[in-house]
């Protein structure tokens, strides 16, 4: 009998699959795929491979989908991967060592999702910076980490569940199985896709989540997934508060819960309500970093500035020093009445970190807040010096606050260097037009 199966379910994903198989070619002689419906090159790729291929008609069921792929398996023990993943080559050689304890049934694994930008959050999951080996990972910036559980003994009892965010989970709670922490990690690169194949796929969670909450009207989990979907790639704040409040009764003890519940009622202006629920996420015992971030933001929209700057030194003890609160935490120390120490905090972080974007628009508007504009127009200008992938709008404004100072030379220049960097855009185009026509006036 086979050690492991691979099992997945595929559709039109030729540009994924290759990479993905080649990842475990030499871990498992028996990888089965349940094709979708695949009008591109996968199945013929998938047996290039010698997968076994099934096909199956798309049910708007991905529990479903799985569980045909598993009734084809014949491995003692199942990994399941999509085809936008890779198992990492320097741990994959430690997975069979995992199959010699008698009383662990499935194994967490560590994924590794992989984003366009460094400062990209999932969920309430800060990203790391991108140390990986792995040649398809080299050109993102970071990554964020979730478990999933990925690795588990082939049984009749244990199946997918859930039509959409599917899982072995539900039933090994049921069974009272053993759970483990597997010493491998997979690779991830679907939320790094372009924006038509993510509304595509959103369209498609949003509808099957739907589903799944009519199904099971008492899961706080799908409404807590479904909430952020609606929360964070639809943004209807009205239906997230309805899912969060929900997923809240289901289950007062999610602290996840109460913290997305606490985020929607704070997009939405309620700051003093959002504060009361971020209270009710960490007695459940949701302390992260972005709730203490959350926290003050509220009190600093509150115009409590003290309140904020203590939440968002909590927010970076948390974070191990993340620069992303760090420009919040200053300009809540400047409206405190503490404009030296934060400006000379902003600067000292930019010394050691000078590519940080966050940082460089901390200072600037510090300084615009403090009306020393010439300043904030040369910290405007060392942006566009030391970041890379700057947009229009960061050379717009440097140009505005060189104007406002009456340098016209340093205004037209910051355009010109817009212009090399975004040739032919119509926003700078007609703002260096007005430059020329505003310094020959001032001139006459």
């Amino acid at each position: 009998m086979t050690a492991l199966t691979v099992s997945m379910i595929v559709r039109d994903a030729e540009g994924f699959l290759p990479e993905c198989l080649q990842s475990v070619r030499l871990l498992s002689p028996e990888i089965v795929i349940a094709d979708t419906g695949s009008t591109d090159r996968s199945v013929e790729i998938a047996r290039e491979f010698g997968a076994k291929v099934i096909h199956i008609p798309w049910q708007n069921n991905f529990a479903e989908a799985r569980n045909r792929a598993l009734a084809e398996a014949s491995g003692d023990w199942i990994l399941s991967l999509d085809a936008d993943e890779q198992l990492d080559p320097s741990t994959a050689a430690g997975i069979p060592a995992l199959f010699e304890n008698k009383t662990v049934a499935a194994y967490q694994v560590t994924i590794r999702n992989y984003v366009k930008g460094a400062n990209e959050r999932i969920w309430d999951t800060p990203p790391k910076a991108n140390d990986s080996l792995l040649g398809s990972a080299a050109a993102y910036p970071a990554f964020v980490e979730h478990e999933n559980i990925r690795l588990f003994r082939r049984s009749a009892e244990i199946y997918f569940v859930g039509r959409v965010h599917e899982s072995v989970g539900p039933r090994l709670r049921e069974l009272k199985r053993t759970l483990g922490r597997a010493n491998f990690f997979i690779h991830h690169f679907g939320f790094a896709v372009d924006a038509a194949t993510k509304a595509r796929k959103n369209g498609l969670y949003r509808e099957m989540g739907r589903q799944k909450l009519l199904e099971f009207p008492k899961d706080w989990q799908a409404h807590l997934e479904q909430g952020l979907l609606e929360l964070e790639e639809y943004k209807n704040l009205p239906e997230a508060r309805v899912l969060f409040s929900r997923a809240c009764e289901l289950n007062p003890s999610s602290g996840v819960s109460w913290f997305f519940l606490s985020l929607t009622i704070f997009r939405m202006g309620l700051y003093e309500d959002a504060l009361n629920f971020l209270r009710q996420a960490e007695q459940a015992g949701q302390k992260t970093a972005l709730v203490a971030e959350t926290r003050g933001d509220a009190y600093y929209n509150l115009a409590k500035f003290d309140e904020a700057r203590a939440s968002y030194e909590a927010a970076l003890k948390r974070q191990n020093g993340s620069m992303g609160v760090l420009p919040k935490l200053c300009l809540a120390m400047i409206r405190s009445g503490k404009a030296e120490k934060g400006l000379a905090r902003l600067r000292s972080a930019l010394t050691l970190t000078p590519q940080v974007a966050e940082i460089h628009e901390g200072l600037i508007l510090a300084l615009v807040f403090l009306n020393r504009l010439e300043d904030a127009a040369q910290a405007s200008d060392e942006k566009l010096r030391l970041v890379q992938g700057l947009l229009p709008t960061d050379y717009l404004r440097s140009a505005s606050l060189w104007a406002q100072v009456r340098n016209w030379q340093l205004s037209s220049h910051a355009l010109e260097l817009g212009l090399i960097a975004h040739s032919g855009n119509a926003h700078l185009t007609r703002a260096l037009d007005e430059i020329f026509l505003a310094s020959g006036v001032q001139e006459r």
